[in-house]
């Protein structure tokens, strides 16, 4: 593990000073990167939870508690600038994609953006389809069929008129500049946007009885959307002429600028709470064998595309950990019920030695559909897990380590699939995978993943998304490189990562 992304202390020595807004589905974190000299270095100042809500029956996001979260975590990227002698030059904001908040006329946002792990958008799948063909979705946007892509819960709308859909990211830029802009990366997991023109698919919003303005003019990474609102300015101590800059907004895009690699054949794993599996392209592949093994076009910085698939993730470890965790809990604290859960529950369990434990698990034990929607929503994970082994014949134990096995060979069978499904249809050669995100800290996962994919793996930085947002700040100011080749031998060499050979 290489310190990536770990909270260091004191100030910056060196560099230019910008500030990362990086938050997953289930945490998030302002980070302080530096950037000069060949280098970028990261500084985390402020960490914080995320999760879903549940409000009358939906999953929703406490956006309200997000953006107070983003705005002391800017406050604090402040006070380390002061102490380091710079300032901060900009701020880079990325989150997962697809789910969005709705304004009224006046900019006011209408209600707290739905999670896209609520069923709403499933139930509009076939409505969706009977307007538009999937295969004639597919030739356009190039995304791959998720239940949960932003057109579908559109569709779930009762009444968009005089409305503006803002995504996650544009969201809190917006709440700190007063501008919309919608960054072209996230715009591209929509379902709405058009992956040869890299434009929006204005026919299919008419189509579906969307507003054509439905979202507000696109931007690219590098771009800067606006400066700070002087409230803004006034709650976090930085500058009003502090500049919001474009970057990969969609982290998978931040994440994939951020790959170290130094050669062209590689595939990357970005892991999380999603695997994205994918490689880099510069053309869509939009045939009917790509639509057919749902592969997606996703758009990447520098008009690059991001080839990948949505692969189940850790989402499933994270999630069982929960479950164990609320049973111990509740064996402490027999008054306790388990509808009480919540992310604030104390520390109990040690990941590490589940980890162990399921490295000695023999080879060969069962495995699951790590892409079943029934892994999607929260609940108990393990349970639904033993229910999906034996729904096809198998047996799983109820030991945890047998169950966090099962999760890891599953993921590591769903990369080595992805993988060679990705190399096979875009004629990319692969000598090498990257590891990406909080999945590169799993050593475990990572031999598996190497094994089962017959490749060398290179695991690291965990803090990939940061960096690619940082770098692509860095690169608009004029302090890093413009190629994203030269970007990422910065992050190579700054951020080594460890190899795993295959094994079997």
């Amino acid at each position: 593990m290489s310190g990536v992304g770990e909270a260091v202390p004191g100030p910056a020595s060196a560099g230019r000073l910008f500030a990362a807004v990086d938050i997953g589905a289930s945490s998030g974190r302002v980070i302080v990167g530096s950037a000069g000299h060949g280098a970028a270095q990261l500084h985390v100042v402020h960490r914080f939870p995320n999760g879903v809500i549940e409000s009358h029956g939906s999953l929703h996001w406490d956006f309200a508690g997000l953006f107070a979260e983003v705005l002391t975590g800017l406050a604090a990227a402040a006070e380390f600038a002061a102490a380091a002698g710079g300032v901060i030059e900009s701020i880079g904001i990325d989150t997962w994609a697809v789910d969005y908040g709705l304004l009224d006329a006046e900019g006011k946002l209408l209600s707290q953006p739905f999670s896209y792990r609520d069923g709403r958008g499933a139930a509009q799948v076939a409505g969706v389809h009977e307007r538009i063909a999937t295969e004639r979705l597919y030739a356009t946007t190039g995304l791959q069929h998720l239940p949960f892509n932003t057109l579908y819960q559109l569709a779930a709308e009762p009444d968009l008129a005089g409305k503006q859909a803002l995504l996650i990211p544009d969201l809190l830029a917006y709440m700190l500049t007063g501008a919309r802009r919608t960054e072209s990366t996230n715009a591209s997991t929509t379902g709405l946007f058009d992956a040869v023109a890299g434009e929006w698919a204005t026919e299919f919003l008419t189509a579906l009885g969307l507003p054509t303005e439905l979202f507000p003019p696109l931007i690219e990474p590098g771009e800067t959307i606006g400066t700070l609102l002087s409230e803004v300015s006034e709650r976090t101590g930085l500058a009003a002429a502090t500049k919001v800059v474009a970057v990969g907004s969609h982290d998978t895009a931040s994440a994939v600028a951020a790959v170290p690699a130094t050669s062209p054949n590689f595939a990357y794993i970005s892991s999380g709470t999603w695997s994205l599996v994918g490689v880099e392209l510069h053309h869509p592949v939009l045939s009917e064998a790509s639509r057919l093994a749902n592969f997606t076009n996703e758009r990447g910085v520098d008009g690059t595309i991001r080839y990948l698939r949505n692969v189940g993730g850790l989402w499933l470890l994270s999630e069982s950990m929960r479950s164990w965790q609320q049973e111990a809990y509740d064996a402490g604290n027999p008054a306790s019920s388990a509808s009480s859960a919540t992310p604030s529950l104390p520390e109990l369990l040690d990941l590490p030695e589940f980890l162990a434990a399921a490295a000695a698990e023999p080879v060969g034990g069962p495995r699951i559909d790590v892409d079943s929607a029934d892994f999607i929503a929260p609940g108990n994970m393990p349970e639904r897990i033993r229910a999906a082994v034996n729904a096809t014949g198998g047996t799983l134990g109820a030991r945890p380590a047998a169950v966090v096995r099962c999760i890891l060979d599953s993921l590591a069978a769903a990369y080595a699939t992805t993988v060679a499904q990705a190399q096979e249809l875009s004629g990319q050669q692969l000598d090498v995978i990257h590891i990406v995100g909080g999945g590169s800290q799993n050593r475990l996962l990572c031999q598996l993943t190497a094994d089962a994919t017959g490749l060398p793996v290179v695991a690291g930085p965990v803090e990939a998304t940061a960096l690619g947002n940082v770098l692509i700040q860095a690169r608009a100011a004029g302090a890093a490189p413009s190629s994203l080749t030269e970007l990422r031998t910065i992050v190579a060499a700054s951020h080594p990562g460890i190899q795993y050979l295959p094994q079997h």
